[in-house]
């Protein structure tokens, strides 16, 4: 395919549904196509990782280096090579999948999304038949249960799977079928690129503004993003000539289509710490005032970038935002209180 149509074939499914051998037999059939197996990432990050940080999650995915080295080792790998890259991977949290697609968004690297959606029945047959290496009894514990216990998972992420990717029942499928209707959904584009907002990654400090909107209960209203984990206020980074005040006017018509009729007023200016890969910056929140029932119930979201949006208490807020963003709203709230902006470095007041 080229160096000019560099993507990725993501391909999804639970554990048993064919995933590897399937795109082992799709690179085969692409022309200009390498195999990613992302399974690697968490074989050496078992290596490197002290035992401490490995034994506080029980899965590798919930490791965010696994997450950020995906991303990272998938555009390293296309840049090398180009053409397409085949990643046969289980992705059944959609924050995960927002947040590596979205990486790969922001690299300019389009993904198209293609699920594996036997049976359950053929799944679970597929489970108890397959080899795999070890005694029997400890293979029944390692890989067969573990296999089992995410079938609900898997059941219970269906609904956003099927809205995002391109499925293919291959229950009665051979791996060469399967991996030949991949190839025909990918030549005729059936499996589109997936819909992430593109969001450039910084190649130095930024400059955001967000904008804090309220309900008559005096609720924070917070969006939660397809292209990062994680709620955030509405707003974005402020381009260059721009505004800060301005700029989060225009992101909050751009995410929720609401105009603001007046230039909100500053609560706080935030310096954020370089964490690398971040490179930090200010963070500016601004108050964007109450919204009345009509107005918020004119809200609308672009499907690409956000996914939901909900007024909060300050309580509720803690319990979903990053720790660093729910500092900055605490102290925003403080100042909208006391009628006076604070300055911030890394979430706490100064002076």
């Amino acid at each position: 395919m080229g160096r000019g149509v560099d993507v990725i074939v993501w391909i999804n499914g639970t554990f048993s549904a064919g995933k590897t051998s399937t795109a082992r037999e799709l690179t085969a059939i692409l022309p200009d196509s390498t195999l990613f197996d992302p399974e690697f990432i968490g074989d050496a990050l078992r290596v490197l990782l002290p035992p401490k940080r490995l034994a506080e999650v029980t899965d590798y995915q919930d490791l965010p280096s696994w997450r950020r080295l995906v991303v990272d080792t998938a555009a390293a790998m296309l840049a090398e090579v180009g053409g397409v890259l085949v990643v046969p991977m289980t992705l059944l949290r959609q924050d995960y999948r927002d947040e590596i697609f979205g990486g790969l968004a922001a690299r300019r690297i389009p993904v198209r999304h293609v699920l594996l959606a036997p049976a359950e029945t053929i799944l679970r047959e597929r489970i108890a038949t397959r080899t795999e290496p070890g005694e029997p009894a400890d293979v029944d514990l390692r890989v067969r249960q573990w296999a089992y216990d995410h079938i609900p998972a898997y059941q219970e992420a269906l609904g956003w799977l099927t809205g995002d990717a391109h499925v293919i029942d291959n229950g009665t499928l051979t791996v060469r079928e399967t991996a030949e209707r991949i190839a025909e959904a990918v030549r005729s584009e059936t499996a589109r690129i997936c819909d992430i907002v593109q969001t450039p990654e910084p190649t130095r400090e930024t400059v955001a503004a967000g904008v804090l909107l309220f309900d008559e209960q005096d609720r924070v209203l917070l969006v939660d993003p397809t292209y990062k984990a994680g709620w955030e206020f509405p707003g974005g980074v402020v381009e260059a000539g721009e505004a800060p005040a301005c700029a989060g006017v225009r992101e909050v018509a751009e995410e929720l289509g609401l105009v603001l009729d007046r230039t909100p007023g500053l609560l706080v200016v935030d310096w954020e710490r370089p964490q690398p890969p971040g490179f930090g910056g200010l963070r500016l929140l601004f108050d964007g005032g109450r919204l009345t029932p009509e107005t918020a119930a004119r809200l609308r979201l672009p499907g690409p970038e956000l996914r939901a949006w909900r007024f909060v208490t300050e309580a509720e807020a803690a319990e979903l935002l990053p720790q660093h963003r729910y500092e900055r709203l605490r102290w925003a709230l403080r100042a909208r209180e006391r009628g006076r902006p604070l300055y911030l470095e890394a979430g706490v007041p100064t002076g």
